[in-house]
């Protein structure tokens, strides 16, 4: 327990301003662990304030890995916004630039006991649905995921022009989706949110769909959160 402890003391000292603490979003099985050379910055919840969220960038230095600490208890429409900024803010740096750090959300690895984290570097947001885009995506089966919560998803599977819809849920999603995916050519899977999940609900997502193993499906790096 002590690296565990330790580590997520250390999340909440840098964290403190006014007694300010970020509560985490929890994962189990991480697969990244240690990052060196990094800076934080940590989006806070207030649950006395109504869509109240608070940005301390102060520490972030701009050639670092980016460790980018959000509360849990946030919600997408509120986070991403913030989490899009500091993407402009390291994308667009003109001097100190180092190309090849990255960029981390922080989690709570339940199963070992200290932190986890996710890499978010290319990802790209958008603050409105996937059909407001057109993306130049010639997959021979596109695969959207839309997102209202962990218990309503509704899965679209559009192979030569017809469409296959499915109602799933967080526990039936990979089931799905090992079931419906092309076995022949290759597959691309689109993401989309609800700007009301929070955030907790968006890693754990994350998280699961990083465990697919599917060889022949990749994940656009275009996401979309709508209204």
């Amino acid at each position: 327990m002590k690296p565990f402890f330790y580590c997520f003391l250390l999340i909440l000292l840098c964290a403190c301003g006014n007694d300010k603490t970020v509560q985490l979003p929890e994962i189990n099985h991480s697969k990244i662990s240690k990052i060196n050379d990094v800076s934080a910055a940590y989006l806070f919840y207030d649950a006395t304030q109504k869509d109240s969220i608070e940005l301390n960038r102060n520490n972030l230095i701009s050639t670092t890995n980016w460790l980018i600490n959000v509360d849990k208890r946030l919600r997408l429409g509120q986070a991403i916004p913030k989490i899009m900024f500091l993407q402009d803010k390291k994308r667009n740096a003109t001097m100190h630039k180092n190309e090849n750090a990255k960029n981390f959300y922080t989690c709570n690895d339940l199963s070992k006991h200290t932190l986890g984290f996710i890499d978010f570097t290319n990802v790209a947001y958008h603050l409105d649905a996937y059909k407001m885009h057109n993306f130049n995506l010639n997959p021979t089966q596109l695969v959207t995921i839309n997102v209202q919560s962990l218990d309503s998803i509704i899965v679209s599977f559009t192979m030569d022009g017809a469409t296959l819809s499915h109602t799933s849920n967080y526990n039936k999603l990979l089931t799905h989706l090992k079931t419906n995916v092309t076995k022949d050519g290759n597959a691309n899977i689109v993401l989309e949110f609800s700007k009301k999940l929070s955030f907790q609900d968006y890693i754990s997502l994350k998280h699961l769909l990083s465990e697919m193993d599917l060889k022949n499906v990749t994940i656009a790096r275009d996401e979309f959160v709508f209204n």
